[in-house]
């Protein structure tokens, strides 16, 4: 049983969220290694036919192909569900794979979904055009309004989707509001908590209902994998998500998962840091452009409902120049020391320019609605020394006359 005390839900639901970071989920095998195993591997072996049918049938415990189980993949869901407070969790290959089956599995032909406006590119897409494909209806609101969703909510809603903070416009959902009204409703509320991770932020807490991550942001941390995830209760992991996951096969990786698991362990000290580097470097730009979008920042319309939920303002921000594309790119251009990138989540500090970008695939007018206008520039600070990362915006600032 020692070695297996990692995944012995009886002790490890008691550790601190920074303990289950770094041991969570953890399963040693006979030689007792103290990393986590790396299990290479697309097939299992059995003793005898008679086990493989009691595995398929779901008579006897075991794998049986790694499409939908792998043990260093599920030390990974482990630890990422006892991270989140839920009680299951499944993996993905990426993000947008992770937001695509949360809303796929449980959406047919009829219903109806809210969605927050402000949100990344292709979950716009997947909300915009991919839902309506298949005959699901799709509303659109402002999710900084809870009464909104409760306004554009219909008989057949069946899910409220949202981000927060959202990409990139940095606009904070009020979750427990609209997760009350979710669940007064039978709606599922399904929220994407990339740019806080459950280190800083836990939805479940406010009465989320399934709670979405691309992994490749700041859980690895280092722009090194590509990875998803999605939590929620046992039954609804299982009898829900499992059966689309096992037929179509976003599958994770276990190469990915490691990487992954190794990111965890230093999350809790990255994204704190880089939250404080964030708000240095915040608010030295608050002095030097037209606007600043930071919800760390009391300038910011909602930094007292983001900090009531969250415990740090992350390491994202958003801000605008005043020339339109060709200062922002000037800006961009012109940087030393940061990289442009459309990542976020590194522990490099990345800018780019989301209109040309990560939200390129969004129609202008809904660009525009989002908030996405061509002034606009998202930027990820890292681990580097703050001042360095204010001296580099400097120069690059007084370079477009800034």
């Amino acid at each position: 049983m020692k070695r297996r005390t990692g995944q012995d839900r009886e002790i490890t639901r008691h550790w601190r969220p920074a303990t289950q970071a770094v041991r969570g989920g953890t399963a040693r095998s006979e030689w007792g290694e103290t990393s986590e195993a790396l299990f290479l591997t697309s097939g299992y072996a059995y003793d005898c036919a008679a086990d493989a049918a009691a595995r398929f049938a779901g008579e006897q415990q075991g794998m049986t192909y790694s499409r939908l189980q792998n043990p260093t993949v599920e030390m990974l869901e482990e630890r990422i569900a006892l991270m989140e407070g839920a009680e299951a969790c499944r993996t993905m290959a990426t993000g947008m794979a992770a937001m695509t089956a949360a809303m796929l599995c449980q959406l047919q032909q009829g219903d109806h979904v809210v969605a927050g406006r402000a949100a990344f590119g292709s979950c716009r897409w997947l909300v915009d055009t991919l839902l309506p494909k298949f005959g699901i209806a799709t509303t659109v609101v402002d999710a900084r309004d809870p009464q909104a969703f409760e306004d554009a909510r219909r008989p057949n809603t069946k899910v409220f989707f949202f981000e927060t903070p959202a990409n990139p416009t940095m606009d904070i959902v009020d979750l427990q509001a609209v997760c009350d009204i979710a669940r007064a409703n039978g709606i599922t509320s399904v929220v994407d908590n990339a740019f806080a991770t459950p280190a800083l932020q836990r939805p479940m807490e406010y009465g989320a209902d399934v709670v979405a991550y691309s992994a490749t942001k700041m859980m690895d941390g280092q722009g090194r994998v590509l990875a998803g995830a999605v939590c929620g209760t046992a039954e609804w992991i299982n009898t829900i998500l499992l059966p689309f996951t096992r037929n179509t096969g976003p599958t994770l990786s276990a190469f990915n998962a490691w990487v992954v698991l190794k990111g965890l362990e230093t999350l809790d000290l990255r994204i704190r840091r880089q939250s404080e580097n964030a708000l240095k470097v915040g608010k030295f730009l608050e002095a030097r452009v037209p606007r600043i979008l930071h919800p760390g920042l009391p300038s910011h319309p909602q930094h007292n409902l983001a900090m009531s939920q969250m415990s740090a303002c992350g390491p994202i921000f958003a801000f605008e120049v005043a020339g339109g594309r060709p200062q922002a790119h000037g800006l961009l251009d012109a940087l030393a020391l940061v990289d442009i990138s459309n990542n976020i989540g590194d522990s490099r500090s990345l800018m780019t320019h989301p209109a040309s970008t990560t939200h390129y695939g969004v129609a202008e007018e809904k660009r525009i609605e989002m908030g996405v206008t061509e002034n606009l520039l998202r930027l990820n600070v890292g681990l580097e020394d703050p001042a360095d990362v204010i001296d580099d915006l400097d120069q690059a600032l007084t370079t477009v006359g800034l």
